[in-house]
């Protein structure tokens, strides 16, 4: 018997239909703000994948088994898809306007230990706007409304994107008096994980002193819904240019992306991501009663994602975990195939007949199968409520809703199914029970 690989999710029937038709909604969503499609390579040189520094135990590296070469390549699949983007607009940059919009989803990979929401192999959906040396603010705003577009039309938990920006914390660190305050950010960072007693003790290990760590403790509770966080970080008493420019920018971001259905917009000044090359607005998103995921779509703003001797590629992205949203959410669909319809079949010496049915069908969009064996009607219609099939069409002119039973006369060159049951649609996990 075959031993299951953890780390690496592979989907029934019925679950690879939702993460298709949530791949579906996202592309439309994506492609409706103008965001053009790439894909990337699944391998990068393994120093390209290594320069970050901060996962250099997670990759997985390639070797070849044999090559004409004298030396083989040191390569590794992709952790992610922001390094192999970095690399493609080097790389294509005389070739792609500016400010250059993007959509890709593609599967990354990552030796980390697997664990809920955590796994070795992962679906990932980025879209970022990146430009040649200026990237104008308002893309920010954009890239933020897109997404919080996009986790609207999913059938999840109501998401929260929380939204923060660096300067603010850095600033009001700086303002403080505080010598590093990137180190404080990656302390605070940690609130999510670590009481907030125990971060008081790291930032005091940092050397600060009890007033400067219960200041930026303070900064770190406010959470809104609206722009009133200006305020609140104005009460505080803290000073500084880079602060002032932080909470104008992140106003602008968190009104541009309210107001979206089903999607809860914060301004939360907890959020610092611990990476460093973030450099204003930063992004994450947590799921009502899904808080202990983690992140499921986060992301920021980044002035050099990728540089040469000429230019600077600013840009701005936000990266969603299908996987990581999908696979604990158990979602389902309500059927096993996209079929709408199963032609039954009296005896294989009317097969044909079906077989024409059937292709008159689908010559009109209706999705439909037919009969894998000429048996008995009932058990042909028992096979087509098995995999949630809801019509059975009886040659040579008739279609029954086998879930009410009721039957009617039909023409296959005319009837149609309502447009709920033509396609399978999701079920959360109690609909599915």
């Amino acid at each position: 018997m075959a031993t299951k690989l953890s780390g690496f999710p592979e989907f029934l029937p019925r679950e690879r239909i939702v993460e298709q038709q949530v791949l579906d909604h996202l592309r439309r969503t994506f492609e409706l703000h103008g965001f053009a499609n790439i894909e990337t390579r699944a391998v990068e040189p393994l120093d390209v994948l290594l320069r970050k520094g901060e996962i250099d135990k997670e990759v997985y590296a390639v070797k070849r088994l044999a090559s004409a070469d004298s030396e083989p390549a040191e390569l590794a699949l992709h952790y992610d898809l922001t390094v192999p983007f970095a690399r493609y607009v080097l790389e294509n940059a005389g070739k792609l306007e500016f400010p250059f919009r993007r959509w890709q989803i593609q599967k990354v990979w990552r030796g980390e230990r697997p664990q809920q929401g955590r796994f070795r192999e992962f679906t990932q959906a980025d879209i970022d706007i990146v430009a040649r040396d200026v990237l104008p603010f308002h893309f920010d705003v954009e890239v933020a409304r897109v997404m919080a577009e996009a986790l609207s039309g999913l059938p999840i938990p109501t998401p929260t994107l929380q939204i923060s920006n660096r300067k603010i914390l850095e600033g009001f660190y700086l303002g403080l008096g505080v010598s590093d305050p990137v180190a404080v950010m990656q302390v605070v960072d940690k609130l999510d994980k670590v009481p907030a007693e125990k971060i008081r003790e790291l930032l005091l290990e940092q050397g600060l002193d009890g007033d400067q760590a219960d200041k930026v403790l303070a900064l770190a509770e406010i959470v809104t819904t609206d722009t009133s966080f200006v305020a609140r970080v104005e009460s505080l008493g803290v000073e500084h240019e880079l602060l002032a420019e932080g909470l104008a920018e992140l106003a602008q971001v968190v009104d541009g992306a309210t107001g979206v259905e089903g999607v809860v917009v914060t301004a939360d000044l907890r959020i610092a991501r611990g990476l460093d090359y973030y450099t204003g607005t930063v992004f994450e998103t947590r799921l009502a009663g899904w808080e202990h995921l983690g992140s499921i779509c986060s992301g920021g703003r980044y002035d050099q994602l990728a540089q040469d001797r000429r230019s600077t590629y600013p840009g701005v992205g936000i990266s969603l975990g299908v996987s990581r949203l999908l696979v604990p959410l158990e979602l389902s669909a309500s059927r096993s195939v996209p079929s709408a319809v199963l032609v039954a079949v009296d005896s294989e010496d009317s097969r044909a007949e079906s077989n024409a049915i059937a292709g008159r069908l689908r010559a009109r969009g209706i999705p439909t199968e037919v009969a894998a064996k000429a048996a008995k009607f009932g058990k042909q219609i028992q096979n087509a409520e098995k995999r949630g099939i809801p019509y059975v069409w009886f040659p040579p002119a008739a279609v029954k809703d086998i879930r009410s039973g009721d039957q009617m006369d039909a023409d296959p060159d005319t009837w149609a199914p309502p447009t709920e049951d033509l396609t399978p649609h999701i079920l959360t996990k109690e609909q599915n029970t």
